[in-house]
């Protein structure tokens, strides 16, 4: 049975989807590369209080920076551009974008979506600061690991595992990967009711409607001519493909300026096309909680596990996972963690309370972190991006008691999981 509201869908559909916006928020070029951000790393170590003695860590990680998934919008960009040029519409810099994408396209011959060097550096990164920060955790411990089936997942787990094991070679390790990690990993892929979500798209009148609303078709023009013959949708699709295309530039390795495409307020508007799309397919909105609740059993594995120790019925301390950026936006949706979830019927809005550079760079990770006082009390404190962040909505609290966090978990489950 559907999970969408007919109802619901009715009462929005005959409202304002756009309010008026105060004044929409400029984000800088780096923020605008959106979920292909590379991972913003602390500047500084984590501490804890003196009287917590850590006695597990629940990590849920994105893989790292990666080649473009795919050839399609390299390619896309390079067949208009080469018919500008054979129309002799093309201008100096198309010619300029022409390079780049060619560029792309050698430079990711036979490596398309995998792991670069970038994205295990930032595998590395994390699992030393974990290793540093909670260093009893990694004496003579155990150690699992699981991943999605794709290579850049597996390539991120290893290479997160190699340098703790480089850190003590005396870990035991255990990893995990392949389909059978897809119920938590990739349940976009198997969850019947998101599989018809995406097929019926009962956000696409929202999302076409933004996008007409403020998609700028001026930078795939400068590129192309103003002659090019295109209609301004498809001239908005190509300006689209252009944004996503030059956005992964620096997960590749491949540093330019792109802002030579762009001005400041091309690039923003362009962004927040892509992040409303995100914001619709991947998280809880008023439309349908279809896509968050497809990380109840993600979310309901995390509880299960750290209660597991904290009860003492396993000794696995460090437990680790490695998906997609599809994985976590559902789950940090599902919890409501600040920044992660936003409900409105003004769509515009969307770019100010929830930015997918914040939610899922490269290599984003939430993890749950238990603890222990001298007189036995644990406690739990929950970290996005390695940045402690509060869990319950109106508790300013970073450190909670343990029954405290597993009871609001719990209540964010779907009601028949609540058990």
């Amino acid at each position: 049975m559907k999970r969408i509201s007919a109802i619901l869908y009715i009462i929005i559909s005959a409202t304002t989807l756009f309010g008026a916006t105060p004044g929409m928020i400029t984000y800088n070029s780096t923020q605008c590369e959106g979920s292909a951000m590379p991972y913003p790393a602390p500047k500084e170590s984590i501490s804890y209080p003196d009287s917590l003695t850590p006695v597990m860590v629940n990590h849920v990680g994105r893989h790292g920076a990666r080649y473009p998934a795919s050839a399609s919008r390299p390619l896309a960009i390079k067949r208009a551009l080469e018919h500008a040029d054979s129309l002799g519409t093309i201008t100096p810099l198309g010619k300029e974008l022409l390079q780049v994408t060619e560029n792309v396209i050698t430079r990711s011959n036979g490596k398309w979506g995998a792991l670069d060097s970038l994205g295990m550096a930032e595998q590395r990164g994390i699992a030393a600061r974990m290793f540093t920060n909670y260093p009893n955790l990694f004496s003579n411990g155990k150690i699992t690991a699981l991943s999605s089936y794709a290579p850049r997942c597996i390539m991120s787990m290893y290479s997160f595992t190699h340098q703790l094991a480089r850190m003590n070679n005396r870990l035991e390790i255990f990893t995990s990967s392949g389909r059978q990690n897809s119920p938590l990993m990739r349940p976009f892929d198997i969850d019947q009711d998101y599989i018809d979500y995406r097929e019926n798209k009962p956000y696409e009148d929202v999302l076409k409607g933004f996008i007409a609303e403020t998609a700028t078709t001026a930078p795939i023009k400068r590129v192309l001519g103003e002659n090019y013959p295109l209609d301004e949708e498809q001239f908005r699709d190509l300006a689209l493909t252009e944004y996503g295309l030059l956005a992964g530039l620096s997960a590749m390795g491949y540093n330019i300026d792109v802002m030579r495409f762009f001005t400041t307020e091309e690039y923003n508007r362009l962004w927040s096309c892509n992040n409303l799309k995100q914001y619709l397919e991947r998280t809880a909105n008023t439309i349908s909680t279809v896509p968050a609740d497809i990380a109840a059993d993600l979310l309901l594995n995390l509880i299960t596990t750290t209660d597991d120790v904290a009860e003492r019925r396993s000794d696995m301390r460090v437990q680790l996972r490695f998906g997609h950026a599809e994985t976590l936006m559902p789950l940090l949706s599902l919890m409501h963690l600040p920044g992660c979830y936003y409900m409105t019927n003004y769509f515009d809005t969307v770019a100010s309370h929830w930015q997918n550079f914040h939610v899922v760079p490269m290599a984003s990770n939430l993890q749950i972190i238990l603890f222990r006082t001298k007189n036995g009390k644990l406690y739990v404190r929950i970290d996005l991006n390695e940045v402690p962040v509060t869990l319950i909505p109106g508790d300013e609290r970073i450190y909670l008691p343990w029954s405290t966090a597993k009871q609001y978990l719990t209540r964010c489950l779907p009601l028949y999981m609540q058990i």
